[in-house]
């Protein structure tokens, strides 16, 4: 093992000529990605075991390491482009990527027991770090850039988006599920003079999202969505689901969709907005799985389709998925300059996890290894059709 100081950075980086080192050195090379390189998305190395880690864990040893700062790197984005568009999570680490599939396959991660996990551990962490992170409309799902110079024109382009996809109308009732802060509810509210229900399963988000709904006809429920409106007795004319079909799972997805449609008048139409997956039964992320998203799961097309064809008619499928990779960099802009006031309570090592997500998320969706889908559908067809909105 050399060590020598890197002028620019004017730290000390490792070099290394045993197996692991020169295996590893040689894969990121594939990507165009040098060990010790100058460029933004070239790696520094600060851990003699880096490499051992990250070849025997794979992706919960590449983000694991970087917690705990054993290697850096400028544009952490970019440099997961790299290694997805180069292919090389198929070659490393492959045992934690199978036994995730497989543990999400045989195993209920999503059951209404397991299903508030995901609430208490994100959702429910402070909302001081979404406030300074999100736009003030405190949408977190991916916003929508066409003519969007900030981050909140391009939130509020995509909640209108939606609610012109919906086609709504004064006095008509939305049910809005997995509501977040009410992001879409408020917005539906205001300037569609519409009455809305959102269910989440986060107390701090129905805490703040009542805060801020005030006298705005929203009403905010915290239940998990398969235990609401079980008989449907209650009818909405619309229904939305914006960034929470990737919480819900394999061996829940006719219950969810079964629940739309109990929820939704014969005429009504229900639009899904989630992230997923190229392939089906691709298991998420299993550092995302394991800091992030606990038990989440992301569908691809077909188990969309699959599952929702015998309660829905599919009307209209648009991919932002682009989009997304610059809303995630403008929620990374937003956190480092707002991180010097939260740093006393979080720590350096959520620092380096949170930057990671949102960096490393980019990533995904730059490479198109991750999508962001809007399906409209509805429960017989639409008489006449349906047409998109142009935007």
């Amino acid at each position: 093992m050399v060590s020598a100081l890197n002028g620019d950075k004017n730290e000390t980086v490792l070099v290394r000529t045993d197996n692991n080192w020169r295996r590893a050195s040689e894969l990121l090379a594939t990507a165009d990605i040098r060990v010790g390189g100058g460029r933004p998305w070239d790696m520094r190395v600060h851990h003699p075991d880096t490499f051992d880690r990250i070849l025997t864990r794979g992706s919960l040893g590449l983000g694991e390491s970087y917690m705990d700062g054993w290697w850096d790197c400028d544009q952490v984005d970019e440099f997961i482009t790299r290694i997805l568009r180069a292919r090389l999570d198929e070659q490393v680490g492959r045992a934690g990527w199978l036994w995730a599939s497989l543990k999400a396959r045989l195993t209920n991660l999503q059951s209404p027991h397991r299903a508030w996990q995901v609430g208490e551990m994100h959702y429910d962490m402070g909302n001081d770090l979404y406030e300074a992170m999100l736009d003030p409309s405190m949408a977190y799902s991916c916003a929508y850039w066409p003519l969007a110079q900030t981050l909140a024109q391009a939130q509020e382009a995509k909640l209108d988006l939606i609610c012109q996809k919906l086609q709504l109308q004064p006095g008509m009732s939305l049910l809005d599920i997995g509501c977040g802060w009410g992001s879409l509810m408020l917005h539906a509210a205001r300037h569609y003079r519409v009455q809305c229900v959102g269910l989440t399963i986060s107390k701090e988000q129905a805490r703040l999202g009542t805060q801020k709904a005030q006298d705005l006809p929203v009403r905010f429920e915290l239940v998990d969505y398969r235990q609401f409106n079980p008989y449907g007795e209650q009818r909405f004319d619309r229904v939305a689901s914006i960034g929470m079909f990737e919480h819900v799972g394999h061996k829940n997805y006719r219950a969810y969709f079964e629940m739309a449609r109990r929820s939704v008048r014969d005429e009504g139409l229900f639009l899904l907005h989630t992230i997923g997956k190229n392939r089906a039964g691709a298991s998420i992320d299993p550092w995302i799985e394991k800091y992030i998203f606990p038990n989440g799961v992301l569908p691809s097309a077909s188990e969309i389709a699959f599952y929702s064809e015998e309660d829905f008619v599919m009307e209209d499928w648009h991919n932002l998925g682009e989009d997304y990779d610059k809303t995630l960099l403008a929620w990374h802009a937003r956190f480092e300059a707002a991180w010097p006031l939260l740093q006393d309570r979080y720590g350096e090592r959520f620092y380096r996890m949170w930057r990671y997500y949102l960096l490393c998320c980019a990533g995904t969706f730059r490479a198109r290894d991750n999508q962001l889908w809007q399906v409209v559908l509805s429960p017989g067809g639409r008489a006449g059709g349906y047409r998109r909105p142009l935007m």
